[in-house]
């Protein structure tokens, strides 16, 4: 049993998202939606057997390339491709191997298919430089059209020159994580940037995590992280690192989001006083779904 957690460039068009969860959900379990219209993205996560689960992702990624115009792409969320991100997961290194296979076969039939270019990143990129996903998308879709076009930037997979109107898609292989946001008031987006920074791993913060800033608009931004190893580095410890650095500039975490689901040792300590509006864990938790024991 393997994890997939795709996701497209798309959160307001509802109409859209559900032919896509359609498509994505079919002979697989979904086992969470999470559609964002500020970020104009829409998470999904499913889980199945791999010759199922890649199917459905292929099939998903047909309608995405169908339904979303990146030419047309406005939201808060960097993003280069229609389907932007498609990660495998495994939830026991036994599934490891399997995962990885899956997902490079997944990226094939995608490129094949759908006429779309892929990159490999993660644990599956051809070369360090390519392991982060901003290293593809800096720039956003029309930096990605000029390295591409003048051949600095070759894909893994599919043609040289990204689609015409679905862009490019990235897909790893990878443990699970806890996508992580923080709403902060009293600071604006060049302080949230700031923080964002300190936090992420390059910038001298924990192990694995990776941090951006996003202007949510009505006076709040959003310091949105991924923590790539909740065992060693729980939620907690990116909340005080976060309200520390936020207090000094004089603002201050209000709420928490999880997007999609996480381990249970991501919640271990999590502050009671800090609210994680819709969070049900009976329902977002990897183990309590019974995925896992």
């Amino acid at each position: 049993m393997l994890l997939a957690v795709p996701n497209v460039s798309e959160g307001r068009d509802l109409a859209a998202v559900e032919a896509m969860e359609a498509r994505f959900a079919f002979g697989v379990r979904l086992l969470d939606l999470h559609a964002d219209a500020t970020h104009n993205r829409s998470v999904f996560t499913l889980t199945g057997d791999a010759e199922n689960l890649s199917i459905a992702l292929v099939a998903g990624a047909l309608e995405a390339v169908e339904a979303i115009d990146m030419r047309e792409y406005v939201g808060a969320h960097p993003a280069i491709g229609a389907l932007d991100v498609c990660p495998v997961v495994w939830l026991r290194d036994a599934d490891r191997a399997e995962a990885i296979e899956t997902a490079r076969a997944v990226a094939e039939a995608i490129a094949r298919q759908a006429h779309v270019p892929v990159f490999l990143y993660g644990e599956l990129a051809t070369n360090p430089r390519r392991r982060e996903r901003a290293f593809f998308r800096d720039g956003g879709p029309v930096e990605l059209r000029r390295r591409m076009t003048t051949g600095e930037l070759r894909p893994d997979f599919g043609p040289g020159e990204p689609h015409p109107t679905a862009g490019a898609t990235l897909v790893t292989a990878r443990p699970p994580l806890a996508a992580f946001n923080l709403v902060l008031e009293g600071v604006d987006l060049p302080a949230a940037r700031e923080i964002a920074a300190t936090v992420r791993e390059a910038g001298g913060g924990p192990a694995g995590v990776r941090a951006i800033a996003i202007d949510l608009g009505r006076g709040r931004v959003q310091v949105s992280t991924n923590v790539h190893d909740t065992l060693l580095v729980p939620l907690v410890e990116v909340v005080e690192q976060v309200r520390r650095l936020a207090g000094k500039r004089g603002g201050s975490v209000v709420e928490a989001e999880i997007v999609g689901l996480v381990p249970d040792a991501a919640l271990d300590g999590f502050p009671p006083d800090l609210p994680i509006p819709g969070f049900d864990p009976t329902q977002r938790v990897i183990e309590r779904r019974g995925l896992i024991t």
